[in-house]
């Protein structure tokens, strides 16, 4: 499984409206980073961010775990609304 299938898969079972989830990899100039795009409906946000934004850091550290096990490259994510 890719990082952005990984990511929209995470994403998608936390939040209500699974329509709204729209995961993108977009290049960088960095060699070894992987930039990963997640936005939400407004409502959702709180549900993949979380308190403190703990639930935000678990994703982060999920796939970029899953990276370090195929690709090993720095994987940021950004999580935006719509």
């Amino acid at each position: 499984m890719d990082l952005v299938s990984l990511t929209e898969k995470i994403v998608k079972s936390l939040v209500d409206n699974e329509d709204a989830v729209s995961v993108k990899e977009f290049p960088t100039d960095e060699e070894n980073v992987i930039l990963i795009q997640v936005v939400v409906s407004e409502e959702d946000m709180g549900r993949v961010i979380g308190k403190a934004g703990k639930t935000a850091n678990a994703i982060r550290t999920l796939v970029q775990a899953s990276s370090a096990l195929k690709e090993n490259k720095y994987v940021k994510i950004d999580i935006d609304k719509f």
